[in-house]
């Protein structure tokens, strides 16, 4: 299948690369490309990532879609927007990809942080016409908590700054609080900006287009822990999901607890295209 690629500018200034694949009616994912050696597939497979991920999602949806994919989150590690990863520069952004692509109406799947960021989009702009979360509830999202964590790991970054770079230890998977922070400040504060612009956004009184298509699913045991380094907090994402899904399904979500499963198993590629392709199919969002 025919693949290319196009430049999107971003809200700071900075140029993003953007693949397109497929035809079809348009699906924002941003989702990683970069390939991995054997090495660095087996330590995200250890922490239970999927090192295939963004090719197992472009490739299983592009036969019915037209998929616009960049890693935006790479983008901002390598350009991080400290002061202005706010979630409307967010939704510029993400328009601006769409804009690259030369499509005007499309869906959009994000997990974690970027299912937010769709959240975030889909209340800012009519061109959006299916929205898609992973591993973060559309009601009661832990923004408090995620503050927390990055107000953490900022000042951590601070503290650590001017520190080498020492070994880093054999992952424990789901052992968060064994984790070193090997990111500069500027990528950490981008985080706090992010949430502490969310400190007073409401999602139960969110209101979001009456014909806009919505899916949310999450694991059943997606939940953290947090320790007092990494600020001490809970973040619950599959609890509050599966408590408000009487609710969600009233507003006209589609909701998905998956059994067994934590943030990082509900993320796999294995467990997340089928529940798009089924969900597309159902919304007519196909060629």
């Amino acid at each position: 299948m025919d693949t290319d690629t196009v430049e999107a500018v971003l809200h700071d200034g900075s140029t993003i690369q953007v693949t397109l694949q497929g035809d079809g009616p348009a699906v924002l994912l941003p989702v990683s490309l970069a390939l991995h050696t054997t090495a660095e597939a087996e330590t995200l497979r250890q922490w239970g990532g999927d090192p295939d991920l963004g090719p197992n999602l472009i490739n299983g949806l592009s036969p019915t879609n037209r998929v616009i994919a960049t890693d935006y989150e790479a983008h901002r590690m390598v350009r991080p927007a400290p002061q202005s990863l706010t979630p409307g520069n967010i939704a510029k952004d993400l328009l601006a990809i769409a804009d690259a692509a030369g499509v005007d109406r499309f869906a959009y799947y994000g997990y974690s942080w970027l299912a937010l960021s769709g959240l975030q989009l889909a209340l800012r702009t009519d061109r959006l016409r299916a929205l898609a979360m992973g591993g973060f509830p559309p009601l009661e999202g832990p923004y408090r908590s995620m503050l927390a964590v990055t107000r953490a790991a900022h000042a951590t970054s601070v503290q650590t700054a001017d520190e080498p770079a020492g070994p880093v230890a054999a992952p424990e998977p789901g052992d968060w609080d064994s984790v070193s922070v090997q990111t500069t400040e500027a990528q950490t504060l981008q985080f706090v900006t992010l949430y502490e612009a969310l400190q007073d956004f409401d999602d139960s009184a969110a209101g979001l287009p009456v014909d806009l298509a919505k899916l949310a699913f999450a694991g059943a045991e997606d939940q953290i822990d947090y320790k007092p380094v990494w600020g001490g907090v809970q973040v619950a994402i599959g609890e509050p999901l599966a408590r408000h899904q009487a609710t969600l399904t009233r507003a006209g979500w589609d909701v998905r607890v998956l059994p067994g499963l934590d943030h990082m198993g509900a993320m796999q590629s294995a467990v997340a295209l089928p529940i798009l392709t089924d969900w597309l199919q159902k919304t007519g969002w196909v060629k």
